[in-house]
This record gives structure tokens, sequence and C-alpha cells, in this order.
């Protein structure tokens, strides 16, 4: 019973629903923001593996030639 009343003091549902369109709008603002730091981490990984790649393939040719 104790938890749902503190559970309870945490819900807010207002009558006027336009009172939800800031948090959507910040909630979009977040979303692609979150798209955004997504992609860049995966182009900046990409980029990453290219130059160790590149590296590995380096190590092997040199491995290759002491052969």
């Amino acid at each position: 019973m104790l938890s749902s009343f503190v559970l309870n003091l945490f819900l807010y549902f207002p009558e006027d629903k336009t009172e939800y369109i800031p948090a959507a709008i910040w909630m979009l603002i977040f979303f692609i923001l979150t798209i955004l730091t997504f992609r860049l981490i995966k182009k900046a990984s990409k980029k990453e593996e290219l130059k160790t790649k590149a590296i590995e393939d380096e190590i092997r040719e040199r491995n290759r030639e002491t052969k």
C-alpha cells in the first residue's frame, strides 16, 4: 500500500493535453541527437577499423618478407 502511494506521487496527467507538447518537442530533440551521436560513433569506429586493418596488413607483409 505504501509503495503504490509513493509511486502515485510522481504521476501527473494534466487535463489540458497541450502541456504534453513541450515534453514531446524535447523528446524529439533528444531522439534526433541520440541518432546523430550514434552515427558519429559508428563513423569514427569505422575509421579506426580501417586504420587497424591497414596496420595488420602492413605487419603481415613484413612477416612474409622476413620468412
